[in-house]
């Protein structure tokens, strides 16, 4: 009985994480209204993506997959962590994990912040 509760919970879990955000991304927050009042105006809908939209958009996913390869990394390492049984190898494994993906997160996190501030600085120091 304990086993079927737990299959049920996990399915139902599941089910949670993913359905539930794509019903979230179901939410008009008014995208057509503001189309419409901007085609009354006068101003047409543009189509075209210039390069540094698609480049933001490639940077964004990147940024997305770092910050989910440290989820499973931290995660993978307090796993490794719990189950050591006392196995002082398989601890440091774990807090050499920790360490690294804590280092990659911050370079990776440092070198997005220092382009999002020197690339605007330079792009106002060119237009002067």
């Amino acid at each position: 009985m304990l086993k079927i509760i737990r299959k049920f919970f996990f399915v139902w879990l599941l089910a949670l994480f993913l359905f539930v955000p794509a019903l979230s991304q179901a939410v008009d927050l008014g995208n057509q209204l503001i189309k419409d009042t901007g085609s009354k105006a006068g101003y047409a809908a543009a189509t075209e993506t210039t390069f540094a939209q698609t480049l933001g958009i490639g940077i964004a996913i990147a940024l997305s997959l770092v910050g989910v390869i440290f989820l499973i990394l931290m995660v993978y390492a307090g796993y490794l962590w719990m189950t050591a049984g006392g196995e002082e190898e398989q601890v440091k494994k774990a807090q050499k994990i920790i360490t690294a993906a804590i280092i990659g997160l911050i370079i990776t996190v440092a070198a997005y912040s220092i382009t999002a501030y020197i690339v605007p600085a330079i792009l106002i120091m060119a237009a002067t």
